[in-house]
């Protein structure tokens, strides 16, 4: 399953509760569902309220500066 709308409900909440996490990478996102980065940045723009998606996005970036391997 490459496509967003092809997951089932209860998955695009697991990726959702991944992406929020500090500790869950892109990259173990994408080995679990099969779904790029930008494919879940996509699924939370569509998901979250603009205002969490753009702090989500922030601290992903923040975060991502700080730790080699992250988001």
């Amino acid at each position: 399953m490459n496509k967003i709308t092809d997951l089932p409900p209860e998955h695009i909440s697991e990726i959702i509760q991944m992406a929020l996490s500090d500790h869950v990478s892109f990259n173990d996102i994408q080995t679990e569902y099969g779904i790029s980065d930008k494919q879940v940045k996509t699924l939370m723009r569509d998901t979250l309220k603009s205002s969490n998606y753009k702090t989500w996005r922030k601290r992903v970036r923040d975060f991502g500066d700080r730790k080699e391997n992250y988001k």
